[in-house]
This record gives C-alpha cells, sequence and structure tokens, in this order.
C-alpha cells in the first residue's frame, strides 16, 4: 500500500464515527453507515427475478465466488452483497465496497479485454484495510487484548468473523502494545512502592 495510506485509513475511521456520534470502540452498522453516505445496499437474493441463475449459483455452489459489487448509474453508487454468507460476512462484504466510497476509488469494468475479472490488486489492498479498520479499529483491538475476550466473543461483540478479529489484532500489534503498556506500568508501580518505603525510612 502507498505511503501514508494507513494514517490516512485511520484519520477516516474517526471522522466516520465521529460523524456517526459512534465511540470507537462500539459496534459498526453497516447498514447505518450506508444509509449516512447515501448508499443503496441490496441483496443478491432481491435479484431473482432479474437474475435467477446468477442468484441461484452465487448463493450456492458459487458462493464463495461472489462476495459483493458497487454498481454505478451516473455518479451514484449501489452495492449489491451476497446474502448467502454468513451475517459476520456480510458485514466484510459491505464495509469493503463502502471503503472503496469512502476512498473515492474510480469505477471501472468488471471485465477486462480478453474476458477475466478485472483487478486492481492496490485498491482492493486499501479497501480491505479499510474495512477492517472501520468495523474493528485500533481502539478496539486493544480493548480485546486487554480484556482478554476470547476471539469468538469478541466477534459476536462487533458482529463480524472470528477471522476479521484476529487480522485486526495482528496487524494492530494489540497484543504487543498491551504487554508494552502493562510492563511500563508495573515498572512503575514497583518504583514507587520502592520510593514509599525509602521515604517512609527516612521519617
Amino acid at each position: 500500500m502507498r505511503r501514508g495510506f494507513k494514517t490516512e485509513a485511520n484519520a477516516i475511521v474517526r471522522e466516520v464515527r465521529s460523524e456517526l456520534l459512534l465511540a470507537r470502540t462500539s459496534p459498526l452498522d453497516v447498514w447505518h453507515l450506508a444509509e449516512h453516505l447515501g448508499i443503496a445496499v441490496v441483496p443478491l437474493s432481491d435479484l431473482s427475478r432479474e437474475a435467477p441463475e446468477a442468484v441461484s449459483y452465487f448463493g450456492s455452489r458459487g458462493k464463495s465466488v461472489f462476495s459483493g459489487v458497487t454498481v454505478f448509474e451516473g455518479t451514484r453508487r449501489m452495492i449489491v452483497f451476497n446474502d448467502a454468507h454468513a451475517a459476520g460476512r456480510q458485514a466484510s462484504n459491505i464495509a469493503h465496497e463502502l471503503s472503496h466510497g469512502l476512498l473515492h476509488h474510480p469505477r471501472a469494468p468488471a471485465m477486462d479485454g480478453l474476458g477475466c475479472r478485472f483487478w486492481n490488486r492496490e485498491l482492493e489492498d486499501e479497501a480491505n484495510w479499510l474495512s477492517g479498520a472501520l468495523l474493528v479499529p485500533e481502539e478496539a483491538t486493544l480493548l480485546i487484548v486487554q480484556r482478554d475476550w476470547c476471539v469468538k466473543e469478541a466477534a459476536a461483540k462487533d458482529g463480524v468473523t472470528p477471522t476479521m478479529i484476529r487480522f485486526r489484532i495482528n496487524v494492530t500489534g494489540a497484543r504487543v502494545r498491551v504487554q508494552r503498556s502493562q510492563a511500563r506500568y508495573a515498572g512503575f508501580r514497583g518504583s514507587k512502592r520502592r520510593d514509599d518505603s525509602v521515604e517512609g525510612e527516612s521519617k
């Protein structure tokens, strides 16, 4: 990812949560965010009349192939997501597409000239990172580690998958940061006890 992107992503997360009056450790409702951004969100199953074969395939055998897509009409965006996925996965999929919008990523064709799926690795990596930060900010990962919540418990609280919780804890270095903080606090407490002891003896 480009230099400075992670700092930019954290700034976007803070701005979004401020606009939604949402604490940095509170769960994010992606549907609420989509409404706030004026982006329609449509489950794939709602298109069974328009595209019955696609809905049938991506809802069963091809479920792993399709997560979500942003469809454009002029400058307006609409997200179609695969509601055959589990709720936590749906949240990630929608957050990913919303992240493309928050980052003002340009529209692109679904297929290239050879009929292969068009894929911009840099833009997808950025959307992946921002979506994770939106759902589980750094402050949330630190809280999870500090309170020693199990991954499943934290995932249920935040409405995401356990995989997302593990990913965010790892990439934010939450465990190491909490351990260092606890070590500094223990050192401070130990130093204070020694100072109090010396002061008591001098009296």
